[in-house]
């Protein structure tokens, strides 16, 4: 449906002051605190993770070398979506300059769709995070107490029994990330760089990790959250997260959270001869996921 006369009367009466409702300032691009952006050329990418080898054994004296095999563990699948929007006004609206008037705002309004629905489906991945509605390459959701490895001993990377925000279960968070395995059953080195929350746990995050001291005690203990510096990025607000008490802190682990471009944001205008409408159309093509769930240790709240 087009933009019509009798949609935009008030745009014709004289001493019009101002239009609004389509001026408002939009959050910035919180994804990008998240996931890493690369191109892609095909309508789907896979990563596939790679086993490496297990712990060396001890050879005796004149004994063959065992030998040990690679193998790949499980396929991470990106499938591209396109995600388009569109508006168009009327020939009439145009021979009377409302498209002048109006037209930049309405695209304007139309970039700023395009952006929000980028945000909620990156937003989604997180906030699918325990559902079983979502499942990573390894079968299960992102954040679970189950997730397999070649090696027979399973990845943790959430609470047993769910906790809300605050210093016990953070340092409870970073202790687990540090007892991260590979698919092998091997230690690895990972630690937590950045807490992401919803905008209700902003003021528990900055008391939590920027006191010096610790939080709501009388005694003169620091705050060694704060002293270790164990979250170096700090905390990052996302608004488009849904669960009001869950939480997750990002980790410094490689291939982790992935936004593939398939198809930049482009945009079009043209005229329909037989209407003689003038339509502005929006289009791009993208996919948000993770593939290793190392790179993650998240928390849905009591």
């Amino acid at each position: 449906m087009a933009i019509s006369r009798a949609q935009l009367v008030k745009e014709l009466e004289p001493g019009l002051n101002a239009l609004f409702g389509l001026e408002y300032d939009r959050y910035e691009n919180e994804t990008a605190e998240i996931f890493q952006t690369e191109t892609s050329d095909r309508a789907f990418e896979e990563e596939v993770m790679l086993t490496g080898f297990g712990s060396a054994s001890t050879k005796a004296e004149g004994a063959s070398v065992v030998f040990d095999d690679a193998k790949e563990a499980f396929t991470a699948r990106y499938t591209h979506q396109t995600v388009a929007l569109a508006f168009a006004i009327t020939e009439e609206a145009i021979e009377d300059n409302l498209y002048d008037r109006l037209g930049n705002r309405y695209a304007r309004a139309l970039a700023r769709s395009m952006a929000n629905t980028k945000q909620v489906k990156g937003a989604e991945i997180l906030n699918s995070a325990f559902s079983t509605t979502q499942l990573g390459g390894d079968g299960v959701p992102l954040c679970s107490t189950t997730h397999p490895t070649v090696s027979g001993v399973n990845l943790v990377n959430t609470f047993t029994t769910q906790a809300d925000l605050s210093e016990t279960s953070l340092e409870d968070a970073l202790i687990k990330i540090a007892a991260y395995i590979d698919e092998r059953g091997l230690r690895i080195a990972l630690q937590g760089r950045k807490l992401i929350i919803p905008k209700e746990l902003q003021f528990t995050a900055e008391r939590i990790l920027k006191s010096p001291l610790r939080v709501s005690t009388a005694d003169n203990d620091i705050n060694a959250l704060n002293n270790m510096n164990m979250i170096p990025e700090g905390y990052r607000v996302n608004h488009f997260l849904n669960d009001t008490n869950a939480f997750f802190i990002i980790t410094d682990a490689p291939n982790g959270f992935k936004h593939f471009v398939r198809s930049p944001l482009r945009t079009a205008m043209e005229g329909d001869f037989d209407t003689g409408n003038v339509r502005y159309k929006a289009r791009e093509r993208y996919s948000f996921g993770f593939s290793d769930p190392r790179c993650v240790f998240g928390s849905s709240g009591s």
